[in-house]
């Protein structure tokens, strides 16, 4: 089965369950938050998000700020996830903050250009398991810990290592995928994948490596702008 949907490169990687908030401020993406929020009640409020492989979010451009001809174009990856629009903020200046849900995944058919302003994308949905899965129940077990063992190595505070993480194994598979510190793509390979005990078994192996760097190197990546601070006198 496949649909039409509006989509949104990014930079980044959406998983069904995940909230997602975006300053909309390009007015092409302004259009298309002004599309969803004119539909009928009882339509699905919902775009596509799928990262960007080359090339960028927002669109370079010339002088008196209109975009480059051919500037703005992008390769995104072949699956996304889509994003429902549960929150708009009209701000004074025309852009919009809204906050999304991440909904279900799609692996892109065709990629449209031109009969928006913003694009459009013929979409196959993918697959979700359902029902109880002994394996995925039990890899989840195991995910759980190993990924309170990474908590523990990259928070300064084992007091802070709190969370209740989810029992059913697909949404931990897309919460610890989210979560972890993980280069894009990782993460979209991991969206890709559609059996969840593959999903999980993936993502021990991420973990465990990821674990095994911090415990070699000794320490955790502290934000740029820590970096740039200088050094606090003696």
């Amino acid at each position: 089965m496949t649909a039409r949907l509006p989509v949104f490169p990014l930079g980044t990687v959406l998983f069904p369950g995940l909230v997602l908030p975006l300053h909309i401020f390009e007015e092409r993406y302004r259009a298309l938050v002004r599309h969803l929020v004119a539909l009928p009640e009882d339509a699905p409020r919902e775009f596509g998000v799928v990262a960007i492989q080359a090339g960028w979010e927002v669109a370079p451009t010339g002088p008196g700020g209109r975009p480059l001809p051919g500037a703005g174009d992008v390769t995104l990856h072949e699956v996304g996830c889509t994003a429902e629009l549960r929150q708009v903020t009209e701000l004074a200046d025309g852009g919009f903050d809204i906050v999304t849900v991440g909904r279900r995944r799609f692996r892109i058919a065709e990629v449209d250009r031109r009969s928006a302003p913003y694009l459009t994308a013929e979409v196959e949905w993918l697959p979700e398991p359902g029902g109880t899965d002994e394996t995925a129940e039990l890899l989840a077990a195991r995910v759980i810990s190993v990924f309170r063992q990474y908590l523990g190595l990259i928070r300064p505070d084992p007091q802070d290592i709190t969370e209740q993480l989810p029992e059913d194994p697909t949404v931990l598979s897309h919460l610890v995928a989210a979560a972890a510190a993980l280069t894009v793509d990782d993460r979209q390979r991991l969206l890709a994948i559609d059996d969840t005990a593959a999903r999980l078994r993936a993502e021990l192996r991420l973990l465990n490596r990821e674990a095994a760097l911090l415990r070699q190197v000794r320490a955790v990546p502290v934000p740029l702008a820590e970096l740039a601070s200088p050094p606090t006198p003696n």
